[in-house]
């Protein structure tokens, strides 16, 4: 397979050996208690920070898709490095993590990329960014083998955000597709003032409220770096035929570190039909 994209950050924001990875992201599983949801999940929202800091809170929404099968996944994150104007896509290719390649669903990609004005393609936005690659390792040891497109957001504005929704539902079609929003949540409060930021956009998360966070985002009531994203999911979803939203868990950087003078905000959610 030609035009891979290494990984930017195996050995530092998650374990570089693939036992050491894969064992940790099971034990990750092995301390998320049975949720009892059993619909079927479209979308979900996980945040990104390294594994020792939020692994555990995204493997509350990862251990639900075990042994699922889907036809593509849409991996949506915020680019944090490079600053460009609407969403760069991997077309062709694939990105590689320890656990092996995961090949770019180049034909879901192009549909894409046709349906929305605003999708280009911007390799050095992929390059090193960690919002889409964090989440491949546990999709890997969920899914097993799947297919995917990972878009950076450059833009996170509300017409951008419904775009790419709509470009998504429109190039997915009858198939059955999982997108994830790749997101945190505040960054840097006192522990306190954290738990009251993120509380905001848990609320809009357990209603399924894109519309909502991306209110709230503008008015700076709250926070969260891939707030595109996650709106992008929620939207989706509800195109998809949504009816349910869960949120799973939340916690910050303070809970595993003890230092709750600043923080960062970390949530799960999954939305199902």
């Amino acid at each position: 397979m030609n035009n891979i994209r290494k990984s930017a950050i195996a050995g530092s924001w998650y374990p570089g050996k693939p036992s050491v990875l894969r064992q940790d992201i099971e034990k990750y599983f092995g301390a998320v208690p049975d949720s009892g949801i059993r619909g079927e999940i479209v979308a979900l929202v996980a945040p990104h920070a390294g594994y020792m800091y939020s692994g555990q809170v995204a493997a509350f929404a990862y251990k639900l898709l075990c042994k699922k099968k889907y036809d593509s996944v849409i991996v949506i994150g915020p680019s944090h490095r490079v600053a460009f104007h609407g969403v760069s896509v991997f077309s062709r290719g694939g990105y590689e993590t320890p656990l092996g390649v995961v090949p770019v669903d180049e034909e879901m990609a192009e549909a894409i990329r046709k349906a929305d004005a605003g999708v280009i393609e911007l390799p050095a936005a992929h390059l090193q960014e960690h919002s889409v690659e964090i989440q491949l390792p546990f999709l890997q040891t969920a899914l097993g083998q799947f297919k995917f497109v990972p878009l950076v957001m450059g833009e996170q504005s509300e017409s951008v955000c419904s775009n790419l929704a709509a470009a998504i539902c429109l190039a997915a079609g009858e198939k059955k597709v999982l997108i994830v929003g790749s997101s945190d949540l505040s960054h840097f409060h006192s522990y306190k003032e954290a738990e009251k930021l993120d509380e905001i956009v848990l609320n809009h998360l357990r209603d399924c409220d894109a519309a909502g966070l991306m209110n709230s985002l503008n008015a700076d009531t709250c926070e969260a770096c891939g707030g595109g994203p996650m709106a992008v999911a929620m939207m989706a979803a509800r195109r998809m035929g949504a009816d349910k939203s869960h949120l799973l868990k939340y916690a910050n950087s303070g809970d595993v570190t003890g230092d709750k003078n600043s923080v960062v905000g970390y949530a799960a959610a999954v939305f199902c039909k």
